[in-house]
């Protein structure tokens, strides 16, 4: 057997297999012995069927399967022998007209070439990198809540301004009947003047769409779906069952200790920046996204990848699960050119900058993982056999072991990607970074 390669150009090359007879004979000749031990043909008994009449009956079949068994394997080594770098895989060339009673047989496979090229890490114009800071009218806001959720309900005689009121929603027309608790700062200012001043018991109708001043607060105290409740413009019956009043709660030791822990909070003071950073905490997972959103459509408009696309559409066509033409093939590189290109622009950055996920740091970013969730929880960290057998059993789940590969190396990439690259930072509140950073 003789294997060479014709490199055609920059991106794409033939392989050429000649095979001999002698390389697949013996192969062939010892299924066929196989066959014949085995073979239920009318006329002979089990195991005594002439080896002529298996190898006229199954010869070719044979020879084509041991042929493409000795193909795929030499395809294989070759390529790893010679260190090939390529895209999709080996496709047989169009231009294969093979003999197979020859006693030599040439087999051409079409390859396409990674392409080499350049990554520019420095911009001309510079990525935003936004940093999220909370802002005061945020961090009172989330004061308000806490001293309202750990707060007091004091029963109250009628409807005012700031009550809270427990309701049973009725509509016949739309079968609604059930209870639900809103606050008067949610209604309509319409709807609000009708019930100001109404006692337990009282009831009265209105639109749907003309109670409350979002969707979102009919869907849920109707218990509707959202789409229906933007459209709703049924009658609903609303009968008050409960009124309150919230008192807030003092911010005081009791309830600093209530929301962060024993002795964690010990001032307003304290309160408000422990506030702060659990806000920028919770928005830093969306700005990450967006600054490696931003990184990764700049580096593949900017990267010159020259893809062997023509090559790429057979192999598309040739592996596709589903029979497809060209022209679907075309579409469906078309769709899928930026990824690839992303594919081996990360790829280059995880081989040149040695970002690698080996199975120790998989190990231990899992061990973390689980740890942190625990403490997000409030649970206790057991011991570290006890941890040690949480990670094992994760880490025997394939489809985990991809998902966390994938997290931590795109955890990697980000970090290399805020340690390497040109950005400008830009310090906002939230409303600020949402306006800017996605402007409708």
């Amino acid at each position: 057997m003789k294997i060479s390669l014709n490199k055609k150009n920059k991106l794409t090359g033939i392989i050429t297999i000649e095979i001999n007879k002698d390389d697949y004979e013996q192969n062939v000749n010892d299924v066929l012995k196989r066959y014949s031990k085995t073979a239920k043909i009318p006329g002979f008994r089990k195991g005594f069927v002439p080896i002529g009449l298996v190898k006229k009956q199954y010869g070719n079949a044979v020879k084509v399967d041991e042929i493409n068994k000795l193909l795929d394997s030499s395809l294989k080594k070759y390529i790893q022998d010679e260190k090939l770098d390529i895209l999709g895989g080996p496709i047989p060339h169009m231009d294969n007209d093979i003999n197979w009673d020859s006693e030599i047989i040439n087999f051409d496979f079409e390859i396409g070439y990674t392409p080499e090229f350049k990554i520019n890490l420095k911009p001309k114009k510079p990525i935003l990198k936004y940093e999220v800071k909370a802002d005061k009218k945020m961090v009172d806001g989330q004061i308000k809540n806490i001293q309202s959720q750990y707060g007091k309900l004091i029963s109250k005689p009628k409807v005012e301004n700031n009550s809270e009121i427990t309701a049973n929603f009725n509509c016949a027309t739309d079968e609604i009947n059930n209870s639900s608790m809103f606050k008067t700062e949610s209604l309509k200012p319409s709807f609000l003047k009708r019930i100001i001043g109404l006692k337990v018991g009282n009831e009265l109708t209105e639109i749907g769409s003309k109670i409350f001043k979002e969707n979102y607060e009919l869907s849920r105290n109707l218990k509707i779906e959202l789409e229906k409740a933007k459209k709703f413009k049924s009658e609903v019956s609303i009968k008050i069952e409960e009124i309150n009043e919230r008192e807030m709660a003092d911010l005081d030791q009791d309830l600093f200790d209530k929301v962060f822990g024993k002795n964690s909070v010990k001032s307003v003071t304290e309160m408000k920046s422990k506030l702060s950073e659990d806000f920028v905490k919770q928005f830093q997972n969306q700005v990450d996204q967006k600054l490696m959103n931003d990184t990764v459509e700049y580096l593949i408009e900017s990267t010159k990848i020259n893809l062997p696309s023509e090559f790429l559409i057979k192999w598309m066509k040739l592996s596709s699960e589903n029979k497809i033409s060209i022209d679907e093939a075309k579409s469906e590189y078309e769709k899928s050119e930026k990824g690839m290109k992303y594919q081996l622009i990360e790829s280059k950055i995880i081989i040149d900058n040695d970002l690698q996920v080996n199975f120790e740091d998989l190990k231990s970013f899992t061990t973390d993982l689980i740890k942190n969730q625990m403490l997000q929880y409030g649970q206790a960290i057991p011991d570290e056999k006890e941890v040690d057998g949480i990670v094992a059993r994760v880490m025997s789940n394939k489809d985990e072991i991809k998902r966390l590969t994938e997290q931590l190396t795109s955890t990697r990439i980000l970090n290399f990607f805020k340690d390497n690259f040109n950005y400008k930072t830009k310090k906002v509140s939230y409303d600020e970074y949402i306006k800017d950073a996605y402007p409708s």
